[in-house]
């Protein structure tokens, strides 16, 4: 078996300040202080209703714990009633909170690296919008004295409730006579996502499990785990492999050929198989969720789930939300095949993972539900390290006419609509599709690009990100 810290995912995504914003408070580890953290903690509490009270998990990352429980002293100086849900998934933290009528905050920095960290904020009615980070910003102030001890309650069935929601949607037989790989690295969901299944019959082979943190990215799996991955499928004979990101709000499905599938592509499959009406989705996303001309209403919102939560609440009814990284938002209570699955509009990465394998034990094979959508593929990677402001200056240089068409004529590729809802998104003229956007929360430039195969995708990326390289190596290129 290969070693279980797979290559590739590591890499030194540059020294930035805490940040807050994208829902929540990121930054390195060393920066991320009692009082800083506290501070937020405290905003928060002040400029958001609260409910009942505060319930707090964390992912597996080694700062996690300590962050933790400054956030739970944070709570009880406040003189609220604290809940310790322990190491749990992000989504099953927000729904035991939002079951109980009570705020959240989930210690975790996601898929970026070990030393680095943050905090995701949830009201009683779900993740944070972008209203409520202009008010917990406004009201940052000194933080509170903080108590030696927390005093918290404990709670550790949040995680089971969320596999009993999947569980009684689709029944106890859903994924029969599916071989499942779970690449469990240091995700905080990887003993749940066993559990959930082999509850719901499938045969499980646990891989890659490790000690040490793994940042995985969902959106943009480097080569070399991809290349893991494969071989772990074609070793064993799975017919379907599975994973999330460190807090479990990100899906990651490769099928039996060991090939991953974009999470894209496992929304649209989703919001099918749940029976939505309206899809919000950021413009990131794969086009063939308008293709397939399955729903009445494809609403696209800037990049980030607080966009794509208030096009939801915005638009009401069957809605359902999802972005390129898989997380998954169900804003009504759906029928699933055994029964209710009630609303959760926060990213989820087990009910996408468990519908589609449901969909592809009904169509033979995963990579045989993924030929019914439209012929569209998406791809995603970045350039780490690059600076905020240098993505920023490359985007607007671009936006001049001549100097796009000069940068595209270097990949072959001719620009034919521009869209600017969230960085710079260039369909061109062969109908291929390239994205530039720097990141939100990472000194991070993101490359996306769709086109109508896989082979064609890849190309377009690679070339793209190369002569992304060059341009930020040497501004007077591009």
């Amino acid at each position: 078996m290969p070693a279980a810290k797979v290559p590739g995912d590591e890499g030194d995504q540059g020294l930035m300040a805490p940040k807050f914003g994208t829902s929540g408070l990121r930054g390195l580890v060393v920066d991320l202080t009692p009082d800083l953290v506290a501070a937020h903690v405290a905003a928060f509490a002040a400029a958001c209703p609260v409910g009942t009270g505060l319930f707090v998990g964390r992912d597996l990352r080694p700062s996690s714990p300590c962050l933790a429980d400054v956030v739970l002293r944070t709570g009880r100086a406040l003189g609220l009633t604290v809940t310790d849900c322990g190491a749990v998934p992000t989504p099953a933290l927000a729904l035991a909170a939002m079951e109980a009528g009570a705020a959240a905050v989930m210690v975790t920095g996601s898929h970026i690296p070990a030393d680095r960290n943050g905090l995701k904020f949830y009201t009683p009615r779900g993740e944070i919008t972008k209203a409520d980070e202009g008010a917990i910003l406004a009201a940052l102030g000194p933080a509170p004295d903080l108590p030696a001890c927390a005093g918290a309650r404990h709670d550790d069935t949040a995680g089971t409730a969320w596999l009993d929601r999947i569980v009684a949607g689709f029944g106890a037989g859903a994924l029969a006579g599916l071989k499942v790989g779970i690449w469990q690295h240091s995700a905080v969901s990887r003993d749940l996502l066993v559990e959930a299944l082999n509850r719901l019959g499938a045969q499980v082979v646990p891989l890659g499990r490790s000690d040490d943190f793994i940042p995985v990215d969902t959106e943009a799996v480097p080569d070399r785990a991809r290349e893991t991955i494969a071989d772990w499928v074609a070793r064993h004979g799975l017919d379907a492999l599975v994973s999330t990101d460190g807090d479990g709000d990100r899906p990651l499905l490769a099928d039996g050929h060991g090939r991953v599938v974009p999470g894209d592509i496992l929304g649209q499959i989703t919001a099918a198989a749940v029976g939505a009406e309206t899809v919000v989705t950021p413009v990131s996303s794969n086009t063939g969720v308008e293709r397939s001309g399955r729903f009445a209403r494809v609403v696209r919102t800037r990049i980030g789930s607080p966009f794509v939560i208030a096009g939801m609440e915005e638009a009401g009814g069957r809605v359902v939300g999802y972005e390129a990284n898989g997380g998954f938002l169900l804003g009504f209570d759906a029928t699933g095949p055994a029964g209710l699955l009630p609303a959760l509009a926060t990213r989820d990465s087990l009910l996408p993972i468990v519908a589609v394998l449901a969909e592809a034990r009904r169509a033979g094979s995963v990579a045989a539900r993924v030929a019914e959508e439209p012929a569209r593929v998406t791809a995603a990677d970045r350039l780490e390290n690059v600076d905020p402001a240098v993505s920023a200056a490359l985007i607007a240089r671009l936006e001049d006419p001549d100097a796009l068409a000069a940068f595209l004529a270097e990949i072959g590729e001719r620009p034919a609509r521009i869209d600017r809802t969230d960085g710079l998104r260039i369909t061109c003229a062969s109908g291929r599709i390239l994205h530039l956007r720097p990141s939100g929360n990472a000194p991070e430039l993101r490359v996306y690009v769709e086109a109508a195969d896989i082979e064609s995708a890849q190309v377009l990326l690679s070339n793209g990100m190369d002569l992304l390289g060059a341009s930020i190596a040497d501004p007077r290129t591009g």
